[in-house]
């Protein structure tokens, strides 16, 4: 059974799942944006070493599968350019917050912070 999402086709709904959200980026993508919309260059600034390009393809991928809008402001330059979670990427709220929550058990419990 292939399943359909987006125009493209997975073979299980797990895959769909990573499809959307897998990959290096798109998962702390989404968690800075869980607490609220962000400007690209406070995006690019929590990141730190993500390259521009790399941000900005993640963010139309993002935006292409309804996760995330992106809101321009024209009403006085400097333009200004806004994501934040569509109500569809509300929903992932749940899934995102259990990820960043074992990340944190696996450093508290095995890993080291380093500052």
């Amino acid at each position: 059974m292939t399943h359909k999402f987006n125009g493209k086709s997975y073979p299980c709904c797990t895959s769909v799942t990573m499809g959307i959200i897998g990959g290096k980026w798109k998962t702390v993508i989404l968690a800075y944006l869980m607490n609220g919309p962000l400007r690209y260059s406070e995006l690019r600034k929590k990141m730190g070493v993500v390259t521009e390009r790399t941000l900005s393809l993640q963010l139309k991928g993002l935006e292409e599968d309804g996760i995330v809008k992106r809101k321009v402001y024209t009403t006085k330059p400097p333009l200004k350019v806004e994501y934040s979670l569509t109500e569809f990427g509300e929903t992932l709220r749940p899934l995102i917050k259990s990820i960043i929550d074992w990340g944190e058990y696996v450093i508290a419990e095995y890993g080291e912070l380093v500052e």
